[in-house]
C-alpha cells in the first residue's frame, strides 16, 4: 500500500510538473509570437503613409452612449482611444482625422435630443469621410449587454462589402491577438455608419461597459493605448494585404 502511495503522489507530481511546463510553454509562445508580431507591424507602417482616415469617436454632447457601472460614459472612452489612435498612425505618416475631438454632437442643437437628431448626427460623421474621399472609416464604440459576464473586444461589417470585411477582420485578428477576453470574430450587421459609408468602414467595439473588469480596463490609459495600437495594427494589416481582384468597397 505504502509502495502505492507513493506512486500514486509521484504521477501526482509528474502530471502538474507536465501542466506547468504546458502553461509555461504557451505562455512563452504568445509572447515570442506578439513580439514577431509587433516587429513586422513596424516593418508594415509605411502601407499606411499618406491614406486618409476617418477616426468616428461615437456619440458625445448630449448622447453619452452607455453608461458603465462606475457611472463612466461611453462617450468619453472612446474619444480617448480614439485621440491615441489618430496620433499613432500620424507618427506612421497618415492623415488621420477625427468627427469630433471635443464632447460634442454633431447634430444641430435642440431642445430634446430625438431620432432625427441622432441621423443627422450620424450622417455628418460618414459625409466627412465620404466627402474627402477617405480611404477607410472606423467608428470606435463601447459594447453593452444585460449580462455582466459577457466580454471581448469586436469588429462589424456591412454585408455585402468585402474590403470592410477584411478590414473587420484584419482589426479583429489583431484584437483577439494583444487584448483581454479574445475569442470573438468580425460580425457583418446591417450598421447606418457602415451602410453610408462609400469606402470600407468598420464599427469597432473595443470591450463591454457593462463587464465590471472589462470597464476597468478601458479606463486605464496603458490599456486605452493597447486597444489603440491594436486597432492600428489591424489597419497597417489591412492596407499591407494584396486586395483581391474586383473587391467591393
Amino acid at each position: 500500500m505504502h509502495v502505492f502511495l507513493h506512486y500514486v503522489h509521484l504521477r501526482k507530481r509528474y502530471i502538474l510538473a507536465l501542466a506547468l511546463i504546458s502553461t509555461l510553454l504557451i505562455f512563452g509562445f504568445q509572447k515570442i509570437s506578439s513580439y514577431l508580431e509587433e516587429r513586422h507591424i513596424a516593418t508594415l507602417s509605411w502601407t499606411v503613409a499618406n491614406k486618409l482616415i476617418v477616426i468616428d469617436p461615437g456619440h458625445g454632447g448630449v448622447d453619452p452612449g452607455a453608461l458603465g457601472t462606475t457611472g463612466i460614459h461611453e462617450k468619453d472612452i472612446v474619444l480617448d482611444v480614439s485621440k491615441k489612435l489618430a496620433l499613432i498612425l500620424r507618427e506612421a505618416g497618415a492623415e488621420a482625422v477625427l468627427t469630433r475631438e471635443t464632447d460634442r454632437e454633431l447634430s444641430d442643437p435642440v431642445a430634446n435630443y430625438s431620432y432625427k437628431a441622432k441621423i443627422q448626427d450620424l450622417s455628418r460623421r460618414v459625409d466627412l469621410a465620404n466627402s474627402r474621399n477617405a480611404d477607410i472609416f472606423i467608428s470606435i464604440h463601447v459594447n453593452s449587454f444585460p449580462d455582466p459576464r459577457v466580454d471581448g473586444a469586436q469588429t462589424f461589417f456591412q454585408p455585402g462589402s468585402e474590403e470592410s470585411k477584411r478590414l473587420a477582420r484584419a482589426i479583429q485578428n489583431q484584437f483577439n491577438r494583444y487584448l483581454a477576453n479574445p475569442g470573438r470574430e468580425a460580425k457583418q450587421v446591417d450598421y447606418f455608419a457602415n451602410r453610408m459609408a462609400r469606402m470600407p468602414s468598420t464599427i469597432v467595439e473595443i470591450g463591454f461597459i457593462t463587464n465590471p473588469g472589462e470597464e476597468k480596463l478601458m479606463l486605464d490609459q496603458y490599456y486605452q493605448s493597447k486597444v489603440a495600437w491594436a486597432i492600428y495594427a489591424g489597419i497597417v494589416r489591412y492596407f499591407s494585404e494584396p486586395k483581391p481582384a474586383l473587391a467591393n468597397p
